[in-house]
């Protein structure tokens, strides 16, 4: 049995080890990829591998079809938007995700945006706190909980907008719920995303939406840029100059956002939410921990794919 780590955005030397026990440690092969600069090398390299272990590497048609022997592909983090899930499906190939193991790391970088964002960028004016002010999380999984826990040490107001959750969830963490989305948008001077890119929620944050905020709205993205309607929003943001936008997730559109809105724009160079020691070890191991259960026991718990 052979697993394959292919990470051109590689993990942690830490998180390599570990991952490197926990299938060696089953009696399995460990093969290691990072920095490919193309693509066949992935493919080459994928091809007589049994599972694969990647971050935020695609893994399309093209690749499932060159990987004869792949039964199992794990995503180490939550979204899996880049695997080709009917593609998997159509060769009998598992695909898993890692939930939970990277949310605490965007949990922080979240409100260390949010802090960023009040303080004016820190560029030597006067801004706000976050105590008191009034936060809203569109969606509430494992990221949107965690930032409810750190928002409300902060002493920040919260309440949260998710039709998938269970009402005893909100209830139990001390969280206001809103039914109509509308409604969260109109409350809150800070809204947090943390949705995933489907085809219900590509462009649905669009300036119909966020125009309902309160005055020196915050919109803060560490989720995924398919959400954002970028013409939309950037219309919003020449009509409201009270209104900023901070992302982890850089916008086709970076230079004309950043030309058009500085003071009022952010977006990291690539990345950055699970981008921490912490949650390089955690996602790894998980993952790698999957593929042992999936080939020794056919756990398929995590599975994203039907």
């Amino acid at each position: 049995m052979k697993v394959l780590v292919a990470t051109d955005k590689p993990f942690a030397p830490v998180a390599v080890k570990g991952i490197r026990e926990v299938i060696e440690g089953a009696g399995f092969g460990f093969e290691l990829l990072e920095k490919y600069s193309e693509k066949n090398k992935l493919i080459k390299a994928v091809a007589k591998a049994d599972a694969v272990i990647i971050r935020s590497d695609i893994i399309d048609r093209q690749v499932l079809e060159a990987a004869a022997n792949l039964k199992i592909v794990v995503r180490a983090g939550a979204g899996y938007d880049n695997v080709d899930l009917e593609a998997a499906s159509e060769k009998g190939i598992c695909v898993m995700n890692t939930p939970g193991q990277n949310s605490n790391a965007v949990a922080e970088l979240a409100l260390g945006m949010m802090v960023y964002a009040m303080r004016n960028m820190f560029n030597g004016t006067s801004g706000a706190e976050l105590k008191g002010k009034v936060l809203g999380i569109h969606a509430y999984g494992n990221v949107g909980r965690c930032v409810a826990r750190i928002a409300k040490g902060f002493g920040m107001e919260v309440y949260a907008y998710d039709p998938y959750c269970r009402a005893d969830l909100f209830e139990n963490d001390g969280v206001k719920v809103f039914c109509r989305l509308e409604d969260l948008y109109e409350k809150c001077q800070i809204v947090s995303l943390h949705i995933p890119a489907t085809d219900e929620t590509r462009k649905c944050i669009n300036a119909e939406l966020l125009g309902r905020m309160p005055k020196n709205a915050i919109l803060v993205n560490t989720a995924r840029k398919e959400v954002i309607d970028e013409t939309s929003l950037m219309m919003l943001m020449e009509n409201r100059g009270d209104f900023k936008y901070i992302t982890d997730i850089m916008p086709a559109a970076d230079a004309k956002f950043a030309e058009k809105f500085p003071g009022r724009y952010f977006s990291t160079p690539k990345k950055m939410g699970a981008q921490t020691a912490e949650a390089n070890i955690n996602a790894g191991i998980a993952a790698a921990k999957q593929i042992v259960g999936f080939f020794k026991e056919d756990n398929q718990t995590f599975r994203v794919n039907p």
